[in-house]
Formats: C-alpha cells, structure tokens, sequence
C-alpha cells in the first residue's frame, strides 16, 4: 500500500514518520518545494533516532505524480476552506478512483471540503492529535456523502499503522478532543487573568495532577474510579457540586496582547533558559515512554 502525504508543515512531517514506521511506501508533496526538504531533513533525523526502522519517503514535484496510483492521501494544507476545497479538487482529479481521501483539518466538516466532488463518497477527516507519530488517537468522521465503507477502512488502516482511531457519530466545531481542549485553556487563562493563581501553579494542577490519571483514562473513566460504586455513585454523589463549579465558570477571556504576553512570561517562567525545540524533545521523549508503558501494563 502507497501512501501521499500532501502538505509537510508540522503535521504533515510527523504523518510520514507514522506510515514510514509502519513499513509503507511515502510520497511527499508541498506546494512549496522547501517545505518538502525540510519535512524530509526532519524525518531522517527522527527516524535515526528511532530503533523501529522504517522506510524512507521521496519528495516529489508535482501532485499528480505524489498521488499516482496511491491508496491512501493524508491532506495537512493550510486551514483555511476554500484552500482546502482547492486542494480536494485537484486531489480528487489526480488520485485513482480506489484512493481514499483524508484530511488532517482541526476546524473544517468534511460535507463542507467535498462539497461537489464527483469523489465525495471517498473523503473522510482523519484529525490526529499534535504529534501523530508521537500521540496515536486521531478523529475520523465523513462527511454527508462519505460511504459507511470508507469511515470503515479509514478506522481499520489507522489502526494497522499505530494510531488509535476515534469515531464522530456526527460533526461538531473543532470535533472531540479541541472542544474539550479549548474547555480547560479557557478556563485556565480565566483564572490567570483573573488573578486566581499564577502560570506555574495552573498547569501544575494538570501535569502533577488532574493530568497524571488522564494520561491513562478519561473524564469518565476517572469519575469511575474515583468511588467505590463507579461513575454512577460519582456523578450522583458529586452532580450538585459540578453544576454548581460549571455556573461559576469564568467567561470567554479577550486574548489581548497584554493578556497573551503574561501568558508568556509565565511559561518563560516555568521553563528558563529551555528552547521550545529542547521542550518539545522532552515532551516527545516522555510521551512515548509512558504509552510504551500502557501497552505493557494495562488492565
């Protein structure tokens, strides 16, 4: 099976290290050539460092020989609509009728993308968490006109090359996991801005707290085990409080520049003197180790 990756900023780079990991064949495309280099320098220096091995991918020159007689496209484009709508057109007149389309958009409805595609039945979203070749759970959900046959494969090809699909039942803005995600970082700048408690103290209540046992479960899988009747006792037990705490929510905060510049002068804080790209090694490091150990010891 040969895979396209058409589009190698972050995203895109770290969807070759996924299929290459698997053992697949890779095409890599950008529309600007230099992205495709850099997206190709970058995998050589992750792959070097990983003892799974791989294959290695080619850089190709035009979208039409990236999408020759491939199987599978993983879009990761600018985010923007009509950009995207561009792309899956050109997408759907380049690759062979058996290729399955996918997009990496964080924001957009598949119905909306392959609106008026003769190819729409083939395009699904496949949203991966920030890395993918580091974080495995990406959201799958088609559109109006994507088959049942393809959100089927599409969920059974992420899962054979290491990721963990999620199935949407229906699309909601920015899906499950930025929904949630834009939850917590509303409120955790809410509290900075409101003078709760300082940066360090915020994202020290998630990543030595709350975020420990989410690296293993869920809000619903905590809740579950956090009485000794399950989730049932829990939100029974506990329901008047967490309605009475989402009432006190703080409201959507104005992001402006003086708010966002204390934002990084607390994280400055948190980390002297560590390059963002020293802290997203770590990061990258730490993730893989701790679900390298889920996979050994799990209930």
């Amino acid at each position: 099976m040969t895979v396209a990756v058409v589009g190698c900023g972050v995203i895109g780079r770290s969807w070759i290290r996924v299929f290459t990991r698997a053992g697949l064949p890779v095409r890599v495309w950008d529309v600007a050539p230099d992205a495709v280099r850099q997206a190709l320098e970058w995998h050589a220096a992750v792959a070097a460092r990983d003892a799974r091995g791989g294959t290695t991918p080619t850089g190709v020159t035009s979208l039409e020989e990236a999408l020759g007689d491939v199987q599978w496209v993983q879009e990761s484009g600018p985010e923007r609509l009509p950009e995207k709508q561009a792309l899956f057109a050109r997408m759907d007149a380049a690759a062979g009728p058996d290729a399955v389309l996918a997009s990496s958009t964080s924001t957009f409805d598949m119905t909306e993308i392959a609106r008026g595609l003769p190819g729409a039945s083939r395009c699904v979203v496949a949203h991966p968490v920030n890395p993918p070749h580091v974080v495995p759970a990406v959201e799958v959900l088609g559109g109006s006109s994507t088959s049942a046959d393809v959100v089927s494969r599409a969920c059974d090809f992420l899962a054979s090359v290491g990721q963990t699909p999620v199935l949407l039942r229906r699309y909601v803005p920015g899906f499950l996991l930025n929904r949630m995600q834009a939850a917590l970082v509303r409120e955790a700048i809410s509290l900075l801005d409101g003078g709760v408690a300082d940066a360090d103290a915020i994202d020290a209540v998630i990543r030595d707290g709350l975020g420990l046992r989410w690296a293993l479960m869920g809000p619903f899988g905590v809740a579950n085990t956090n009485a000794d009747g399950g989730a049932r006792e829990y939100f029974t037990r506990y329901g008047a409080s967490f309605r009475w705490l989402m009432d006190d929510l703080g409201g959507t905060p104005t992001m402006d520049p003086a708010l966002i510049e204390r934002i990084g002068e607390g994280v400055d804080a948190i980390y002297p003197g560590v390059s963002h790209e020293a802290l997203r090694e770590w990061r990258d490091r730490m993730v893989e180790r701790i679900t390298q150990l889920k996979r050994q010891d799990h209930p």
